[in-house]
């Protein structure tokens, strides 16, 4: 007779005169009264990312980075994928990035890259344990929600996407007011959260210096040089890029700084961006 496989699962060998090869998580019925049940092998971790999305990246480049092993699973938003109905039902919201790990599914990046560094126990210094250094980390990640985020996505559509994919115009002064209010929030940054250390949250890098940098690097590559005239801030994205490796980095953020070249969006495209494009205006 066979006996416990791989992983748990149970088997017969061929040779037995019932003939089975393999039997699945469930002994035959006439062990099932003296032997225990087996679950059913957990589904490996799914990761539903657009790399032309800032929070998508961060996740890429943790999990990456971490080794966590993941299938990908891309979802291409500037083509509506995100509102098809088996995305939908990972994610109710319509956003990427989203998880599903067997039954399980989270939506909201920050959620994911908490998960992430619990699940598989990534180095400290990701998501640090001393409550005051965890923390500064969840004061970085409160904030630049209604901050950095918005500057940066809306420096970038009003800069690249509007104009360039979608053929809209935008005025002048639209573009001069989201500019100004973007080197405020880079100013905050420096002075609130990097101040004189060399991350964000401490002397190493952290999910908060993740999530700031991918968001950054929007209005880069719609031509923004926010680095120029920021010595400081210019250091701390080597020193990021560095922690993380550069070719991770540069992986992550090819398709984004590819953007520029994307063909004009035809009418349907148009169409079901609209929202969207009313949103960053």
């Amino acid at each position: 007779m066979g006996g416990e496989g791989v992983a748990g699962l149970w088997y017969l060998e061929p040779r037995t005169s019932l003939g089975w090869v393999t039997g699945g998580t469930r002994p035959p019925p006439f062990l099932s009264s003296v032997l225990p049940a087996v679950p059913a092998p957990a589904m490996g971790l799914e990761l539903y990312l657009d790399l032309l999305s800032q929070p998508c990246r961060a996740v890429y480049i943790f999990a990456r980075k971490n080794r966590i092993p993941f299938e990908l699973r891309t979802v291409e938003v500037l083509k509506g994928q995100n509102h098809s109905d088996d995305f939908v039902q990972v994610n109710p919201l319509r956003k990427v990035p989203a998880l599903k790990d067997g039954d399980f599914t989270l939506a909201e990046s920050v959620a994911i890259l908490l998960y992430l560094a619990r699940k598989y126990e990534a180095p400290d210094h990701w998501y640090p344990q001393d409550l005051q250094a965890r923390a500064r980390v969840d004061e970085y990640l409160s904030w630049q929600h209604t901050a950095l985020r918005v500057s940066c996505t809306r420096a970038m559509w009003q800069k690249m996407m509007l104009p360039v994919f979608l053929g809209q115009r935008v005025p002048p002064e639209t573009l001069e007011t989201t500019l100004a209010a973007l080197d405020r929030c880079l100013q905050l940054l420096e002075d609130m959260f990097l101040k004189g250390q060399d991350f964000l949250a401490g002397p190493r890098i952290s999910v908060a210096d993740l999530v700031a940098i991918t968001e950054l690097m929007h209005p880069v590559s719609a031509g923004c040089d926010i680095f120029k005239s920021r010595p400081k801030l210019a250091a701390w994205r080597q020193r990021v890029e560095a922690a993380v490796g550069e070719d991770l980095f540069r992986e992550a953020h090819a398709a984004i700084m590819k953007a520029k070249d994307l063909p004009p969006a035809d009418t349907a495209v148009k169409e079901k961006l609209k929202p969207l494009a009313q949103l960053f205006m």
